[in-house]
């Protein structure tokens, strides 16, 4: 997930420079600079869960002589594997310098029908429609690399009919949770120590978002979950339009491990033919390291168990977090259990 500092100064820059910049500016500004890192591709290319699931993927669903793209190539290996599986052709997009060393990587490994190409893909034109659009811009919001909106035009504009998305599946979790009690901190507001309040910090609340977010990797961190998980939301990106996308998600959580509740955890789940999954879900054994889960940060509350939860779930844009805004309560009315469809 890319910083938010890196995002600031670039934005700084522009604005040095008269240009302020918008929202999108600063995501692209961001991604572009955050996957230009080696120890980030490091990362990637390290994470065996989600290169296991690729290869297997790409294995079943990419078949000789396919035209193919891959949105955001990085280090250029799921096109490789794409051309090894016999790809006619294989159209690398990526618009951070790391493609540099994409180009390079094929030579050495004597992979002679993938083209790079340097841009946004908003930016890149075919004369005739693809076979399959290959992509991995899943976030740890699952939304924040932009995937909707990047996919889904790529898919209207240079998509067969009956063409092939991979991966297209996906399960988007919000689930209350309590955190291990010796890792946890509070609000400062929330905080007495050893018999020094600081309560009255609460109308000092900062306002950057950033504060109100965490991000785990390791899944100790979340002591339990208080309600059997399920999605909040599922789409596939065959069908599935930004703007059909709901912007208020309300979700009933029955309690069936007590406790208190210090946030969301925030995760996602994809599938391809049911059985080859990929998850970055906090207690899942075959999660996904590189990818962290989210936690959003509430105000405890104890719930007993059978206690009712209603989580909400308000977004602006999906893509750009900094407009989420989330609260629990204790449900007073009946609200769907069922994850939105769209």
């Amino acid at each position: 997930m890319p910083t938010p500092f890196l995002a600031r100064a670039v934005s700084a820059l522009r604005r040095f420079f008269g240009r302020p910049p918008s929202a999108e500016d600063a995501h692209r500004d961001n991604n572009r600079l955050y996957f230009s890192g080696m120890h980030q591709q490091e990362r990637m290319l390290a994470d065996r869960p989600r290169m296991d699931f690729y290869h297997t993927a790409i294995e079943r669903h990419i078949h000789p002589g396919d035209h193919v793209i891959d949105l955001g190539t990085g280090t250029g290996i799921l096109a490789a594997f794409a051309s090894r599986r016999g790809a006619a052709r294989v159209h690398a997009l990526d618009h951070s310098p790391i493609l540099k060393h994409a180009r390079s990587l094929a030579v050495d490994n004597e992979i002679k029908n993938v083209d790079f190409i340097s841009g946004h893909s908003s930016k890149f034109t075919l004369d005739k429609p693809v076979d399959v659009i290959l992509h991995e811009q899943m976030g740890d919001y699952l939304f924040d690399e932009a995937m909707i909106p990047n996919v889904c035009d790529l898919r209207d504009r240079l998509l067969k009919p009956g063409g092939r998305i991979l991966p297209a599946c996906f399960e988007f979790y919000c689930e209350p949770v309590q955190l291990d009690t010796t890792r946890h901190v509070p609000f400062i507001w929330n905080l007495n120590v050893k018999g020094y309040d600081f309560s009255s910090m609460e109308r000092q609340r900062p306002q950057d978002t950033d504060y109100y977010r965490l991000c785990g990797n390791d899944g100790t961190l979340v002591e339990h979950f208080l309600a059997e998980p399920a999605p909040a939301l599922t789409f596939d990106l065959h069908t599935v339009n930004e703007a059909t996308l709901p912007k208020d998600l309300r979700i009933q959580k029955t309690v069936t491990s007590p406790g208190r509740i210090d946030g969301l955890v925030v995760y996602f789940r994809t599938t391809v033919d049911d059985d080859l999954q990929l998850s970055s879900a906090p207690h899942d054994p075959g999660r996904a390291p590189h990818w962290g889960f989210r936690i959003l940060r509430t105000e405890p509350a104890d719930y007993a168990l059978g206690d009712v939860i209603e989580v909400s779930l308000t977004v602006a844009r999906w893509h750009d977090v900094d407009t989420w805004r989330w609260a629990h309560a204790p449900a007073a009315v009946s609200v769907s259990t069922e994850p939105a469809l769209v």
